[in-house]
């Protein structure tokens, strides 16, 4: 058993709703009954605060940040088995709003488009071309038979023939749509 949120603000020369702040970011873990163990808030506190920069502080860090060079591209840290720092899933989750929003707005700029309804409208496609060559015999054939000057249904049934074993092989091709 712990000390009350008060109590802890006390020891710890913080407000209360400071403490309520603070257990609300998940800076630090109150115990199953409310109260807070004073070593271990105090660990998480300093593990998972930031310490308040001020006055020459600030402008020395500013100049610092001018002169460090700039990574070549942001990665989000990996998370270990160990658990993770309060700044690391805040970076984690700038990471993935990131990446959420740049898909969104790909999305509403028409960049990107529905993977099923691509996928149905080439079948569709994929369809109506082998139904037009199924239909090609049938229109043709009497004229080239006309041309060739050789009997219609002869000529029908054979280009028939060569169209469809034409198109098996063509099915047997599977395009990669991952």
């Amino acid at each position: 058993m712990g000390i009350s949120i008060r109590a802890y603000a006390r020891h710890r020369g913080v407000s209360d709703t400071a403490v309520h702040k603070a257990i609300r970011a998940g800076r630090i873990t109150p115990e199953a009954d409310g109260t807070l163990d004073p070593d271990k808030a105090d660990r998480e506190w300093d593990k998972n605060t930031e310490a308040p920069v001020q006055g020459t502080q600030r402008r020395a860090e500013a100049i610092t940040v001018k002169e460090a060079p700039a990574p070549a591209e942001p990665q989000a840290p990996t998370l270990g088995t160990g658990g993770t720092s309060l700044l690391q899933a805040r970076t984690v989750n700038e990471v993935v709003k990131a990446q959420t929003n740049k898909v969104r707005l790909a999305r509403l700029k028409g960049d990107l488009v529905d993977r099923s309804q691509a996928i149905a409208h080439v079948f569709q496609l994929a369809r109506n071309e082998r139904d037009a060559w199924l239909n090609w015999p049938a229109r043709v054939s009497a004229q080239m038979a006309a041309t060739l000057g050789m009997e219609p249904h002869a000529l029908h049934i054979a280009l028939d023939e060569a169209v469809r074993t034409h198109l098996m092989e063509l099915g047997e091709l599977r395009p990669k749509v991952d």
